[in-house]
């Protein structure tokens, strides 16, 4: 078991201030799918209906916060009378591992999923040592 993880989920209790005020308003949690390799880790969120504008990832004191708006479109003359989805904004936070590159994050949002990577540093990476055979 892993006592020390790479990316774990910050729970609304111990975020920031400004990110608790924001974590009142109601939200969606998005699923994520996180793998996690020698080089470093992928995360892939779903966003569905999130245009790039309107998404947010920041990082701050190897917290990775994200979130994002979206507009359900309901035509003027049409009435709603059942909607499973009320929130029309998405929020998660990660706490990141120091052994994280935070300063080489990529994003890429493509048909309504995030995919961010995040690469080790380069210290923190497994390295091969060659050794070799002399004479005493």
């Amino acid at each position: 078991m892993n006592t020390n993880p790479t990316l774990a989920e910050r729970h609304a209790a111990t975020a920031h201030p400004a990110a608790a005020e924001a974590a009142r308003r109601p939200a969606i949690t998005p699923a994520v799918d996180i793998v996690e390799n020698n080089l470093g880790v992928t995360l892939r969120a779903d966003l569905p209906g999130v245009p790039r504008e309107n998404l947010d990832v920041k990082v701050h004191d190897n917290t990775l916060t994200i979130e994002a708006d979206t507009h359900i479109d309901t035509p003027a003359d049409l009435r709603v009378r059942h909607a499973e989805v009320r929130a029309r904004r998405y929020a998660r936070t990660f706490v990141l591992s120091p052994d994280l590159d935070t300063s080489r994050i990529d994003a890429n949002l493509r048909d309504g999923v995030l995919t961010l990577t995040i690469p080790r540093r380069e210290e923190t990476r497994p390295r091969r040592i060659d050794v070799t055979a002399g004479n005493a």
